[in-house]
């Protein structure tokens, strides 16, 4: 069974799963093949909403660094790079609202897909958080920065602390926290809400939120990149990760 799939239903909304076991951590080629499905999603005319939500134990742990601490040279880095990259763009671009249902944990790549989301639903036990500093990397507080406040984010950085749903729902970021039983409902619920109305009148509300953003998410997070590389320049990516590897992180 393939570990990403992309479903249209017929009230208009496409759901796009991530089932990638033990973590839901995506090498390079699962992250392009999100952003192609989140693409072919939102290119679909029949589509009106896209729920974007995943199975297993978390909804997403970021990137395999295992695939990159195997791969010799700079190759797998650069290739999780432009893939985050990919993924993060067809979320925040898809012409339609894309609603994210969030489970267990929210890490790294996964704080890049859900800050791009117009919508945010969350299971009771969902956590969020940017480990990237522990892993001797950068990236993503471009998006976590659009779901807690600004200082909240910055200590989360440095300190790899993470944020309950609870704490995102008082903030205004997540919409609703449900048990992880009525988490898909929930989703649905919202995003056929959304298939209800205009669906040119949607496409066009979302172009139009986009326009006013105050920060182009896109190459924010490419500046953010850049640090990463630089890093990885130096040797401390590298090191930071087979400490991760040898402490048991799988992210």
């Amino acid at each position: 069974m393939p570990d990403l799939t992309l479903t249209l239903h017929d009230f208009g909304v496409a759901e796009v799963v991530v089932d990638r076991p033990p973590v839901n951590a995506l090498d390079v080629a699962g992250w392009f093949e999100l952003a192609r499905l989140v693409n072919e999603a939102g290119a679909n005319p029949a589509a009106r909403a896209v729920v974007l939500r995943a199975d297993g134990r978390g909804f997403n742990a970021g990137v395999d660094i295992k695939e990159m601490q195997r791969t010799e040279g700079h190759a797998a880095l650069v290739g999780a790079n432009r893939g985050c990259y990919a993924a993060f763009k067809a979320v925040y671009e898809c012409p339609v609202p894309v609603i994210a249902a969030v489970n267990g944990y929210c890490l790294g790549g996964g704080i890049g897909l859900v800050g791009n989301a117009d919508v945010l639903v969350a299971s009771d036990d969902a956590t969020f958080g940017l480990p990237e500093v522990e892993r001797g990397a950068l990236g993503a507080a471009t998006h976590l920065d659009r779901l807690v406040p600004h200082h909240k984010m910055r200590a989360m950085v440095y300190t790899g602390q993470t944020a309950s749903a609870q704490e995102l729902h008082a903030w205004g970021s997540v919409l609703e926290v449900v048990p992880l039983a009525e988490l898909r409902d929930a989703a649905f619920r919202i995003a056929e809400l959304i298939a209800s109305r205009r669906p040119r009148v949607i496409r066009a509300a979302k172009d139009c939120l986009n326009g006013i953003d105050p920060v182009d998410v896109n190459r924010s997070y490419r500046y953010e990149q850049g640090y990463t590389f630089e890093l990885n320049l130096e040797g401390e990516g590298d090191a930071a990760r087979d400490d991760s590897i040898r402490d048991g992180f799988k992210s």
